[in-house]
């Protein structure tokens, strides 16, 4: 859909979820974040119904990606809160919020977020589990970030800097 149609939509129904994503991402693609973040903001001040539930997730994820960005966290966290809310299987929400209680230097917190964005990434996803063994590596749990290097290079061989930045200092620390 052009940004032209979408808009025509946006003009004519001006609470159709869809269309304000799709002007929202089309924007996002034009570098124009302050007007992605404004179709952002009315979705998310709009009342959820399962018809656009996944539009509704996905705007309130980009519109959290957009404060994280930004480093406002605490809007992001209510967002990803809403999310997980009418989603508690959305693995992006739980990395986000991974990600945000890495930022806060909250090792532990991270970890558990990451723990379960891994677990409903379905133990697959190597970012994911990278992140994960770096945060149990920072709350010094050696032993789990080594299981969990051991199972991303299972599927992953070749998945850059996990052996070398985390499988060895988890190893190192464990035999001091």
């Amino acid at each position: 859909v052009s940004t032209q149609s979408t808009g025509e939509i946006v003009a004519t129904q001006t609470d159709h979820v869809p269309a304000l994503l799709g002007s929202a991402v089309a924007f996002m693609i034009m570098k124009q974040a302050p007007k992605a973040r404004n179709q952002l903001k009315r979705i998310s001040k709009m009342q959820w119904n399962p018809l656009d539930a996944e539009e509704f997730e996905r705007a309130w994820l980009l519109l959290a990606d957009i404060y994280i960005m930004s480093s406002k966290f605490d809007l992001a966290q209510d967002l990803l809160k809403k999310c997980l809310q009418h989603n508690q299987s959305c693995f992006k929400a739980w990395e986000y919020q991974g990600y945000i209680h890495e930022k806060e230097s909250s090792y532990k917190d991270a970890a558990a977020n990451y723990e379960r964005a891994w677990q409903f990434s379905n133990f697959t996803n190597p970012t994911i589990g990278f992140k994960l063994a770096f945060n149990y590596l920072k709350a010094k749990r050696y032993v789990d970030a080594i299981d969990v290097c051991h199972k991303v290079l299972q599927v992953h061989p070749q998945y850059p800097k996990i052996r070398k930045d985390i499988l060895e200092k988890a190893r190192a620390n464990i035999r001091v």
